[in-house]
């Protein structure tokens, strides 16, 4: 379909849209890119956001009105959204720029008196519900949030997801769900509730040791989850679990609801209970329900923290996953240099490629997210992907940027490298360099217990900020263990955002370190590495801590000018590149290894 063509199927989905406002007497409604349960990625179903106004990130708010619409979205979506929106009449509203509105102060400043602001609030989060109750309360704003409007217009909307669910044993979790609910409801009592109605995906699966397929990419199944001393309750599509997923949960006195029953639950609990709920992940319409009957211990899931802390079993596997992904990303690089210029490699040829050597892994079930192919200026757009009507063909000059991972069983991975195909200018060597030194001065951090991503972002970021240059995004985030690719509450980022997660670094978390330059219209530079942080020497001053990289994948020699590297720097870099060959050589054919030599000396 041609871009005039699908902006104006855009504006006749809009159209309907204020016609559907009008008639339930909705002033401005909003979208935002979430599922039930707040996750990153959705499934099909949820994109009522991107169906409305062709934005396809994975992050952003669509606010409708009948003179207008508006996309809030991140620095990562910048480029991107400007080009999908471009022709639907939608604004673009860059968050965190200076001088623009955020979502709420905009409503504040807009709506009128005793307006209505409409939403599906099984899809928005009780955080920012509450949020928005606050801030409109003086203008007296009603708030409809039982209304999916999009169920009237999206005719040929996909199927609400029910993919087959699996039990994971204990040999790859590395403890019991028996276990991991004691912890979970000791520190739930230690808050002062009796019981825990955890709504995060990835949680659920963890605590109970199964993985699903309702994401795209992320191994999670719809669910909801209630705790207390005496029963776990797991809500999910009973139509949906194996016979021996069915078998194991029984066996491990898991009581089984379907997932639609939820409601229906949460309203026949007995009033008064102490209910702990995360209000990032509970969503508005759970939060409106419960709040009405019992108390609310609003507090951050627990099992977010435990998850992130990787155990011995899973940092074990994790290390060989990581080891054979690095040995593909090899082989990927080297198939890329030697065939570049004498065959045709697009986009989306050479991502297929990479994934067909992932595929060969035994341990392999999938991609962690679809990769981000990405040659030339398509690079500056940090998320990325090609599709078959837009995509490039790779040439035997300037950058390609590769960022993707495997779900394995032992580990997910996640990698990003940027590949010089041919001549580079001295800006980009010089750019490239400086990006390797940071991600190269993170990966060798040494710091004391106590310290955030917030306290060791300016490692990764200084090579850049000397010559005046950022990134709009975080450094680093966690990577999930046969879970979603991205995961916290551990983080790297310098900014401090009212309300954004930060979370102290503790042995066994793994962190992204993931630097980069984006210049719009030219190119991108992006390289990124998975670490584990470990406990180092503990002597009068603290506990002092250092990374583990997991991620042995060369930087790329054609693309390094080492005067731009202090002698620290270029230490540090012959030292990765030594390891590199020392641990991929042994699993490449003869003429691998020969190159793999030669790039790493």
């Amino acid at each position: 379909m041609a871009i005039e063509e699908e902006n104006k199927v855009i504006c006749g989905r809009l159209s309907a849209l204020r016609e559907c406002m009008k008639e339930e007497g909705i002033d401005y409604y909003m979208m935002p890119t979430a599922d039930f349960h707040n996750s990153e990625y959705v499934n099909d179903y949820f994109k009522v956001r991107e169906y409305f106004c062709g934005f396809s990130g994975s992050n952003g708010t669509l606010l409708v009105w009948q003179e207008g619409a508006g996309l809030w979205t991140d620095g990562r979506y910048f480029i991107q959204a400007q080009s999908e929106l471009e022709g639907t009449g939608v604004k673009l509203f860059r968050m965190l720029d200076e001088g623009v509105p955020t979502l709420e102060e905009f409503l504040a400043e807009n709506m009128e008196k005793g307006q209505t602001l409409g939403f599906d609030g099984r899809v928005v989060s009780c955080r920012d519900g509450k949020r928005l109750e606050e801030r409109l309360q003086e203008k007296k704003i009603r708030f409809v949030y039982e209304k999916d409007l999009a169920e009237k217009i999206w005719k040929d909307r996909p199927p609400f997801p029910a993919g087959k669910v699996v039990s994971l044993s204990e040999e790859l979790a590395g403890k019991n769900t028996w276990d991991k609910r004691k912890e979970v409801m000791e520190k739930v009592l230690a808050e002062g509730a009796d019981s825990l109605l955890l709504t995060k995906l990835d949680d659920l699966m963890w605590l109970f040791n199964i993985r699903g397929c309702d994401v795209e990419c992320n191994p999670v199944a719809m669910s909801y989850g209630f705790l207390t001393s005496k029963e776990a309750v797991l809500f999910i599509q009973t139509s949906a679990l194996e016979p021996e997923t069915a078998a194991y949960l029984a066996g491990q006195k898991i009581t089984v609801k379907e997932y639609s029953r939820i409601l229906p639950y949460l309203e026949s609990l007995p009033e008064g209970q102490r209910v702990m709920v995360d209000d990032r992940y509970c969503s508005y319409a759970l939060y409106r329900t419960l709040s009405s009957r019992q108390t609310l211990v609003e507090r951050k899931n627990p099992t977010e923290l435990l998850k992130a802390v990787k155990n011995p079993v899973e940092l074990a596997h994790m290390e060989e996953i990581y080891l054979k992904d690095s040995v593909a990303l090899t082989k990927f690089i080297y198939w890329l240099k030697t065939n570049i210029g004498k065959q045709e490699i697009t986009e989306i040829t050479a991502a297929d490629y990479l994934e067909r050597l992932r595929r060969e892994i035994p341990e392999c079930q999938d991609l962690s997210f679809p990769s981000i192919s990405a040659y030339g200026a398509n690079a500056a757009m940090m998320h990325y992907e090609p599709t078959l009507k837009n995509h490039a063909v790779l040439k035997p000059e300037g950058f390609y940027l590769i960022d993707s991972g495997g779900q394995y069983l032992g580990g997910t991975t996640d990698v990003t490298r940027t590949v010089s195909l041919g001549t580079l200018s001295a800006e980009l060597k010089k750019h490239y360099t400086l990006v390797a030194a940071g991600m190269l001065q993170l990966s060798n951090a040494h710091w004391i217990y106590g310290c955030t991503g917030r306290n060791l972002d300016i490692l990764a970021r200084q090579p850049l900020w000397e010559i005046d240059m950022d990134y709009k995004c975080g450094t680093g985030h966690g990577v999930g263990y046969m879970l979603n690719v991205h995961e916290g509450p551990q983080n790297m980022r310098w900014r401090f955002t009212e309300g954004m997660a930060e979370a102290v670094i503790e042995a066994g978390m793994d962190i992204s370190d993931e630097p980069g330059i984006y210049v719009e219209g030219r190119y991108g530079i992006r390289i990124e590495n998975i670490m584990v942080a470990e406990n180092d020497v503990k002597n009068e001053y603290g506990q002092f801590m250092h990374f583990k990289t997991l991620t042995w994948v060369p930087l790329d020699k054609d693309a390094i000018d080492v005067n731009y590297l202090d002698e620290r720097q270029r230490t540090m870099l012959k030292e990765y590149q030594r390891k590199v060959y020392e641990k991929v050589s042994p699993y490449l054919t003869k003429e691998e290894a020969a190159w793999l030599k030669r790039e790493t000396e």
